[in-house]
């Protein structure tokens, strides 16, 4: 029986070099070197990287396929929006290689040195963009509930990684003559935001039609993993059901904080793109082949809309 396309597309060896040189083109398109996005460029290399290591290391998908990896690059190419951001890019980096280096600890109650360099990623995120701070219950959630590494060593461990980027610093600002105890409140004041109202006015509606784009692939993908998770490793198990976890928690965080909204759609690009390439590269069916296209067809659609959006501001 002959396949079906995205089936095709979901086991070639060439998806991910047609899609990462297609990537490549999306960013000079969008202004790659007029606008010297390097920093992000090289950020978003990495994170693209790490999440090829990610679905390697941990067989994400249980037959051959490098769809996880093609699903971040192309998801990540439709939030044209989002590439002049250098903050949100460093912190979308330090969140992937702490996601990568967690699940070093899996079933390690003792991993301190996997778990110190997990939380120095993130704290060099929050560097960045502080509200990354937000997502510290969920990786001492995964620790405790699906990585089955926390203890009082590992949680001792995760703080001191964390504050690490903050005293690596502190000499820099010495130097500058600056005040550092003003510099350290004036950046964790935005963590306080969460506790007013949210101001959805702060978002479009180009934004909000993404951000609904990716809930529903968060929910197909969910849907799909739930009911055939019976078929993976209870590892691949634990991994997606972080996943879930952490997009739910991204979804509830963008409502409470649209401010947020930069660092959510990073994340929930991160975490979604395992999702909804576990149900493309797994299922048969005419419907999902169909369903395929027509993902494939409005991904692309976004991606030239906010390219032709983008040369506006330029």
């Amino acid at each position: 029986m002959s396949k079906r396309f995205q089936n095709r597309i979901a086991e070639s060896r060439h998806t991910l070099p047609i899609t990462a040189f297609y990537s490549i083109c999306i960013w000079l398109l969008a202004g790659l070197v007029t606008q010297q996005w390097w920093i992000q460029f090289g950020c978003f290399v990495v994170s693209a990287w790490m999440m090829m290591m990610l679905n390697k290391e941990n067989m994400l998908i249980r037959i051959y396929s490098r769809l996880v990896s093609s699903a971040y690059l192309v998801l990540t190419c439709a939030a044209v929006f989002l590439f002049a951001s250098r903050s949100s890019a460093i912190m979308q980096m330090g969140a992937v290689i702490s996601l990568f280096l967690l699940w070093h600890c899996y079933q390690d109650k003792g991993a301190v040195g996997w778990t110190f360099y997990t939380f120095f990623f993130l704290g060099v995120g929050s560097l960045a963009q502080i509200q990354v701070l937000y997502y510290l219950p969920i990786f001492w959630l995964m620790m405790a509930w699906f990585i089955f590494s926390l203890s009082w060593r590992t949680f001792f461990a995760s703080l001191i990684g964390l504050i690490t980027p903050y005293w690596l610093c502190l000499p820099f600002f010495v130097l500058q003559g600056e005040d550092c105890l003003a510099h350290l409140t004036n950046h964790l004041r935005p963590l306080l935001d969460i506790m007013s109202l949210p101001d959805y006015s702060v978002l479009n509606m180009t934004e909000w039609v993404f951000l609904g784009f990716l809930v529903l692939l968060m929910v197909i993908g969910s849907f799909h993993f739930l009911a055939n998770s019976y078929k993976d490793t209870i590892r691949v198990r634990e991994i997606y059901y972080s996943l879930i976890t952490t997009a739910a928690y991204s979804l509830f965080l963008v409502l409470v904080e649209p401010q947020c909204y930069d660092m959510v759609i990073h994340v929930l690009i991160l975490v979604v793109s395992p999702m909804i390439a576990h149900f493309f590269a797994l299922t048969h069916s005419r419907f999902t082949n169909i369903l395929f296209i027509v993902t494939l067809t409005i991904t692309l659609l976004f991606t030239g809309y906010n390219l032709w959006i983008s040369s506006f501001h330029f």
